[in-house]
């Protein structure tokens, strides 16, 4: 798996596992919750700098993001759709 497709398969799994929405985690990381799912698709190509807001708004190392899934996980589940409390 490219780095691309890792910063968009572990911050989803991080956040999915957690239950956080998109638009909390962008809130959370001062980012745009569309650049988020841009990211989570592999069409944005984040900066170390979000990267860092990303890990410490999910409470997770940086090191996490780059995790390499094993052959046999699936991909993250999206969450149940519509606004999440907060």
């Amino acid at each position: 798996m490219n780095g691309r497709a890792l910063l968009a398969w572990n911050p989803r799994r991080v956040r999915v596992a957690a239950g956080v929405s998109q638009e909390r985690l962008a809130a959370d990381a001062g980012a745009d919750r569309a650049y988020l799912g841009g990211l989570e698709r592999q069409v944005e190509n984040p900066t170390v700098d979000l990267l860092d807001r990303l890990a410490a708004a999910l409470s997770v190392p940086l090191g996490e993001l780059f995790v390499q899934p094993a052959e046999s996980e699936t991909p993250p589940q999206p969450l149940r759709g519509g606004r999440q409390r907060a």
